[in-house]
């Protein structure tokens, strides 16, 4: 398996700090890559997020064979310890009431993807020039257009387009989505924050990760749009290509898995 991947976070333009974490790890089997948004006051949400990035990187180094018959069930159970976890802290530290991160990890061989997804950070799979979101968002819009109440674009300006239903530390236990699919060479997968996707539209979204340009073209691109959209948040994408040995980009060389944050 060959990959092509870069990530990015941050800060935007209007806030003062980065609650938003994430990672990226490659080894010869498969390659490990997580976006976890973190929320609460007193810099709270950018423990709640290094807290899942850490718990989850960890508990998923080793899982190598994601046709194993209990992968999927690692996922959720590593989901949910991370959730315990950050629960666990919130009750015992008085200034850390009320913290929480989203978390979405998708791990990737040459065969196959499995995804663990909480909140409304997203991953899309752009594959035949066609781009599909493969996680939902765990929001309240989300739930109103599922209900036939709004419509998606509505839901992208409802001015309650930030709260979200499940996250990691919001209760003390969770039910995490997990999905499953082929990988395919030729794929490219986007991992992102809400301050990507609340700023980007899709169809920009699609038009960069179908270029032709090196992941990290890619990715500072994103960046850049949605900081001169306002940059309203903290801003994170991983972009992953699936790619043959010989691949060039007219933009570079292939880039090589950063080391995680």
């Amino acid at each position: 398996m060959h990959l092509a991947v870069s990530a990015r976070t941050d800060t935007g333009r209007l806030r003062k700090g980065n609650e938003d974490n994430l990672y990226a790890d490659a080894n010869e089997y498969r390659g490990l890559f997580i976006v976890a948004d973190g929320m609460g006051g007193h810099a709270a949400g950018e423990v709640a997020s290094q807290m899942a990035v850490d718990l989850i990187s960890s508990e998923l180094s080793d899982l190598n064979d994601l046709t194993a018959s209990d992968a999927q069930q690692r996922v959720s159970d590593t989901l949910r310890l991370a959730n315990r976890r950050v629960f666990q802290r919130t009750a015992t530290e008085i200034d850390k009431t009320g913290m929480g991160s989203t978390a979405s990890a998708l791990l990737l061989s040459d065969t196959h993807y499995l995804i663990g997804h909480v909140g409304d950070s997203r991953i899309y799979l752009v594959r035949d020039g066609v781009m599909q979101q493969l996680t939902r968002d765990h929001s309240l819009v989300q739930e109103q257009v599922d209900a036939g109440l709004i419509t998606q674009e509505q839901a992208r300006h409802h001015p309650q387009s930030n709260v979200i239903t499940c996250c990691i530390g919001m209760s003390s236990d969770i039910e995490p989505a997990i999905i499953v699919g082929e990988t395919r060479v030729g794929d490219v997968f986007l991992l992102a924050s809400d301050g990507l996707t609340g700023m980007v539209e899709d169809r920009r979204l699609q038009q960069l990760l179908q270029s032709r340009a090196a992941p990290e073209r890619i990715v500072n691109a994103m960046i850049a749009d949605a900081n001169n959209n306002g940059g309203i948040d903290n801003i994170t994408a991983i972009v992953v290509k699936v790619i043959t040995a010989d691949t060039q980009f007219p933009t570079g060389e292939v880039t090589p898995v950063p080391q995680p944050r």
